[in-house]
């Protein structure tokens, strides 16, 4: 009897001892996990914290050194992609509170006369809504005269690809400010367009298609390297009938002909014999152009910024934003950017009253030629 009462005895402590240790065995599998879970958490804030710090310190790179230059030169006849359109966002700058006077377009047969620098406008408002009218004294002068706004360069906007249709075209047109658009040839809207662009007071070119390295098609009415002298001048000639009159010839695509210097000396002695000017797009960073037009004793203009290579408006902004530092830097920047690209046109009407008040002078291709 004892023996049995001891193994009943045994045989009712075994099952604690087994709840006992399921029981520490599953209060270290918690600990376990929100250790784990701590650590992830841990990990993605510390994540977090580092991008945010390093895209604000790249930012403030930008915004605050006046010699970054965030464009690449040397892009080689690739043209911009299209991508989504994102919604509106804060301008460049922060609009004045007083409006802008309108600034008189650029003329095809006439010289545009240069937009008069408008006097900075006072941050802070009249303390009174009826202010009484300061009357200097006899033989003195005011102190209020507001100063002038210092010059900070002279900015050029090119728009490429001009003759696809008219409908990308038409807000370009609406623009108060000098632009220059550079019309495609042989497109069923090249002709309307170059008429619509003159009838708004825009510069209008010529957007030459040339051959590329990349064997990229450039288009109808293109210039290849195995045409002869004669057929190349006839080609220029055909194309600036179609879209002309023309106040100048910059490239489309082309870096095959713009690094071959003999095709590039009939080119520009065909704009020298009809009063032409050459802006070269710079699809190649080894374009024959400007040496040669030097050797030739002739004034071109080249591309600094190619605005649209993202076609979202922060982007934009931070291309516009390397020519504004370039302007600052070399006296001018020439910025090229398509139709095509959708937020482009409302971009630049937004920008230009406000570019004008930071002190930048905007002008066409042919004026900055001119005053070379």
């Amino acid at each position: 009897m004892r023996k049995t009462a001891q193994k009943k005895s045994t045989a009712t402590k075994t099952p604690r001892k087994r709840k006992n240790s399921g029981s520490i065995n599953r209060m270290d599998a918690l600990k376990a996990f929100i250790t784990a879970c701590a650590v992830v958490v841990i990990s993605l804030l510390i994540s977090i914290t580092i991008i945010v710090f390093h895209k604000n310190n790249v930012k403030h790179k930008v915004n605050e050194d006046p010699d970054v230059e965030i464009v690449n030169n040397e892009i080689n006849d690739v043209e911009p992609v299209k991508t989504p359109s994102e919604p509106p966002t804060a301008p460049l700058y922060a609009p004045p509170p007083a409006v802008q006077t309108p600034v008189t377009h650029s003329s095809e047969t006439h010289k545009a006369p240069l937009a008069s620098k408008s006097a900075p406008v006072s941050e802070k408002p009249a303390a009174s809504s009826k202010p009484a009218p300061v009357v200097p004294a006899a033989g003195t002068s005011s102190n209020n005269t507001a100063k002038p706004v210092e010059d900070k360069g002279v900015l050029v906007f090119v728009i490429d690809d001009a003759g696809n249709n008219l409908h990308e075209l038409e807000p370009f047109l609406r623009i108060s400010g000098p632009l220059t658009i550079a019309v495609l040839p042989g497109l069923p809207h090249s002709a309307e367009a170059a008429r619509r662009i003159r009838t708004a007071g825009k510069e209008v070119i010529l957007h030459q298609p040339m051959e590329a390295l990349g064997g990229q098609n450039p288009g109808p009415g293109a210039i290849y390297s195995n045409m002869s002298a004669d057929e190349i001048r006839a080609v220029l000639r055909r194309n600036i009938e179609e879209v002309g009159p023309v106040k100048g010839i910059n490239n489309h695509q082309g870096s095959m002909i713009t690094m071959n210097g003999n095709i590039m000396k009939i080119i520009l002695a065909f704009c020298a014999e009809n009063n032409l000017f050459f802006l070269d797009s710079r699809t190649t960073a080894d374009t024959a152009v400007p040496v040669l037009a030097k050797q030739m004793g002739m004034k071109i203009a080249e591309r600094d910024v190619f605005i649209d290579n993202e076609q979202n408006k922060d982007a934009m902004r931070e291309f516009i934003t390397g020519g504004l530092a370039r302007a600052q830097k070399n006296g001018k920047a020439v910025m090229i950017g398509h139709t095509w690209s959708s937020e482009l046109a409302p971009l630049l009407a937004e920008q230009f009253p406000l570019l004008r008040n930071r002190g930048f002078t905007i002008k066409t291709v042919s004026d900055i030629i001119n005053e070379k």
